[in-house]
């Protein structure tokens, strides 16, 4: 399913005025993934909150939710009529979306996810020239799901080949690529134990990070113990990176 998508995503970038290069396809979808993967998050957040008789506040305010913006939907599971596309779709995204999500750098907590939002999008740029290019690409995304860990672990490496093919052909971004075989090999090398702290201080994808995650979460016996993996193992360029909170097993 995501190899495909990819493909089909790919056939409407080479059209695309805006994105002439391999890093920039990347760049470019890697937001719109993101915010997907955010809204299906939360969502699954929001219902296990009700199912528990909890409450639980998404981190987006209603009208920046993939659900509101990219791909609003009728009561049939189609694409709205007066959904935003062509100038209007690149005027909310570039003038409106991009700003409110940089926004967080500004008032979110340091170490916090919203915080790592305002990093994120304070860096980006939306580099899509066409609304109706654009539109295809989040009809395409917003097919694709990341409820299981083999659907996850599918889009990470496809992910990760985009990025190899990146430093193949010459391009910026791929010169630094490890396989991730390697990155799993290193870790059992180095065998990381539960209370020790890990940082990667030339994290990219957070590949290192995810990995060492899932080599000691089988060791993790007590609460106590997944507390402090959770929130008091993993760090990156100097910030508190919450793997397990947001569960970016492919990021």
């Amino acid at each position: 399913m995501f190899e495909q998508t990819f493909k089909n995503i790919d056939d409407v970038l080479r059209k695309e005025a805006g994105c002439a290069t391999e890093l920039d396809y990347a760049e470019q979808i890697s937001w719109i993934l993101f915010l997907k993967y955010l809204d299906d998050l939360e969502g699954d957040r929001q219902n296990k909150a009700l199912l528990t008789g909890g409450k639980y506040e998404p981190l987006l305010d209603e009208a920046y939710r993939w659900k509101s913006w990219a791909y609003p939907k009728d009561e049939k599971g189609e694409l709205i009529k007066t959904a935003a596309v062509g100038d209007d779709l690149i005027a909310f995204v570039s003038g409106e979306l991009f700003p409110y999500l940089a926004s967080f750098k500004g008032y979110a907590e340091k170490g916090t996810f919203g915080a790592k939002i305002g990093e994120i999008f304070s860096g980006l740029t939306n580099k899509f020239q066409s609304g109706y290019n654009l539109r295809e690409v989040l009809e395409s995304i917003d097919g694709l799901q990341f409820q299981t860990q083999q659907q996850k672990h599918e889009l990470s490496d496809l992910y990760e080949t985009r990025i190899k093919n990146m430093g193949n052909a010459g391009r910026n971004g791929g010169e630094y690529y490890t396989p991730r075989p390697l990155i799993r090999a290193m870790i059992q090398v180095i065998k990381p134990q539960l209370g020790e702290t890990i940082y990667d201080g030339a994290c990219g994808s957070a590949r290192f990070l995810c990995e060492a995650y899932e080599y000691l979460r089988p060791l993790v016996k007590s609460a106590t113990n997944l507390e402090r993996l959770q929130t008091q193992t993993l760090y990156e360029s100097g910030l508190h990176h919450r793997h397990h909170e947001y569960d970016f097993a492919w990021d």
